[in-house]
């Protein structure tokens, strides 16, 4: 099992795993999990969990090919540095990575990677990237938050009709037109987001805020890539869909020496 921390306030619960700062339960008081978790996911060091918030940094995808896909944060050991009582309904928790020997063989930069999550009515997460280094790097990143949902056939995502998107499964340059529906693997980055956007189940609706990024990725894996992947059901895709807060692709960030730049999401 992992280290993580708990929190417990008057408006919801989470838990953080300390490897790769990873949320893997945010429930607002009363209600259901507002994130989905695989039943038969790893809690093992060095393995990814499958579910819940992970992290993926310095690279999205397999963007830079001398690195694991999604970077190595999502399997990184972060530092707790507090957890701060703001009042009885808000708490917020500041978990910190730096460069290590490690990180350094990966990825030759030095950095400071800030996750600061406040817990209220809303889940808000904060990724600050620092570069610390004499060089200017590149990042692509994203909070690849897994919703739990009622069922893939029950829900839409509204927020993105008319944007542009790159369609990874074809390498296609399409543009939305509507809700996005979810009746095949689905697996696409849209580009110039700057709205709110709506996932719209039969019985809720969650509300997904993003800041310091203009592109969102949506994915779920459906049937036959459902059946490959590790640590899931083979029939776990109906229970989740992915809208991931991102810098990727195009979207990504230059950061020179000295500066910082910050990834938000906050969603109710």
């Amino acid at each position: 099992m992992l280290d993580y921390i708990e929190v417990n306030n008057s408006s919801a619960s989470i838990k953080i795993a300390l490897q790769g700062a990873h949320i893997f339960h945010y429930a607002r008081n009363g209600e259901k999990p507002i994130l989905w978790l695989s039943e038969v996911s790893n809690f093992e060091k060095g393995k990814a969990i499958r579910g819940g918030v992970p992290i993926c940094w310095p690279s999205f995808g397999m963007n830079n090919p001398s690195l694991p896909q999604h970077g190595f944060a999502r399997t990184a050991e972060f530092k707790h540095l507090g957890t701060q009582e703001i009042d009885s309904n808000t708490t917020v928790v500041t978990l910190k990575l730096t460069h290590s020997k490690e990180s350094l063989k990966l990825w030759p930069y030095k950095f400071e990677l800030l996750f600061k999550v406040s817990i209220s009515d809303k889940l808000t997460m904060e990724l600050t990237t620092k570069n610390l280094d004499e060089k200017t790097f590149k990042i692509t990143q994203a909070l690849h938050t897994y919703f739990d949902i009622s069922h893939i056939s029950d829900v839409r995502v509204r927020g993105l009709d008319k944007k542009p998107y790159l369609d990874a499964l074809t390498n296609k340059q399409l543009v939305q037109s509507g809700d996005v529906l979810f009746e095949e693997e689905v697996d696409r980055v849209y580009q110039e987001v700057k709205e709110q956007i709506l996932l719209v189940d039969k019985n809720r609706t969650i509300h997904i805020e993003n800041e310091g990024s203009s592109s969102v990725v949506i994915w779920n894996p459906w049937i036959e890539k459902g059946k490959r992947m590790s640590a899931m059901r083979d029939d776990a895709y109906n229970d989740f869909v992915c809208i991931e807060s991102a810098n990727a692709y195009e979207d990504f960030k230059m950061l020179k020496p000295g500066e910082a730049h910050t990834l938000k999401a906050v969603i109710y």
